[in-house]
């Protein structure tokens, strides 16, 4: 893991005692490596326990990305062995279900891509708002042999239907705001210069109402949520598809054309995945 591993990836901003806006901020790519997922447990611990919230909105720092594909630079051992959380799963999706339980609202505003861990991300946030012009959204695992770990496995279906979420998760492809909001898996794709403004107008009014008829409102919406051993299913099929040799050969390939470092290949993911597979083919 590089340096910046240690400094601060997630910042919370307090807007008021009710709304707070949270920073992803790992530059230059906004992958997610271990210590991220600690400051997610952190963050998520925060939220829980805070009487006063009632909305918090997800957001980033980083030019282009919201949140992208987990730190293939790390050492997996960093992340298998962190203890599970609270709810008895690992502590990624441990997190999301906690997120998603929580009872305050979660928006996710994405300008950036959203690739792996920040498509799970999106899913785990009860409302998501997207930039028509700068957003990509993406489940790109399969295309390097792998099984996504963050559960869309189990939520897509239910949000954007089981054919849809097949077109997504076996295709690989990059999607586009307007596609994300005709399939159902944003709320509303919105003008660049609108996102900021319409979020933070939603979240404020949210912010104002009382927190016991937000939480128990989630908590009876709720109901029709996968139940978390699907989610752990799904991570542990992530955590063994990183040791097929399918997924070795497509993570290097991927690497030598420039994949985690600045450039065309994390720009445009889903082309790049298309044009390995093809050279690939017998």
């Amino acid at each position: 893991m590089d340096a910046k591993t240690t400094a601060t990836q997630i910042r919370m901003n307090r807007q008021s005692p009710t709304y707070w806006r949270v920073i992803i901020d790992n530059p230059p790519l906004n992958v997610m490596g271990p210590e991220m997922v600690r400051q997610f447990q952190d963050l998520i611990d925060s939220i829980e326990a805070d009487d006063d919230l009632r909305v918090v909105v997800f957001d980033s720092a980083v030019d282009g990305f919201f949140l992208n594909h987990s730190d293939f630079m790390a050492r997996l051992e960093d992340l298998t062995s962190m203890p599970p959380g609270p709810t008895g799963l690992p502590p990624w999706p441990d997190s999301l279900v906690r997120l998603t339980r929580a009872p305050v609202a979660s928006i996710a505003l994405i300008r950036g891509r959203a690739t792996g861990n920040g498509s799970e991300l999106l899913l785990s946030c009860d409302m998501a708002f997207a930039s028509k012009a700068n957003t990509v959204i993406s489940q790109w695992e399969v295309g390097v042999g792998m099984v996504a770990g963050g559960g869309p496995m189990a939520r897509l279906p239910n949000l954007i239907g089981r054919n849809r979420a097949m077109e997504v998760l076996l295709s690989s492809h990059d999607i586009s705001a307007d596609q994300a909001e005709a399939y159902g898996y944003i709320n509303r794709a919105l003008p660049d210069t609108e996102l900021d403004a319409h979020v933070d107008a939603l979240a404020t009014r949210i912010s104002r109402f009382d927190k016991w008829a937000i939480a128990q409102t989630k908590r009876l919406v709720n109901t029709s949520l996968p139940p978390d051993v699907e989610l752990g299913a799904g991570w542990e099929a992530c955590i063994a598809s990183l040791g097929r040799p399918a997924a070795q050969t497509g993570i290097k390939a991927l690497t030598a054309k420039g994949f985690q470092r600045p450039g065309d290949v994390e720009i445009r993911l889903g082309f790049h995945l298309g044009e390995l597979a093809r050279q690939a083919a017998p």
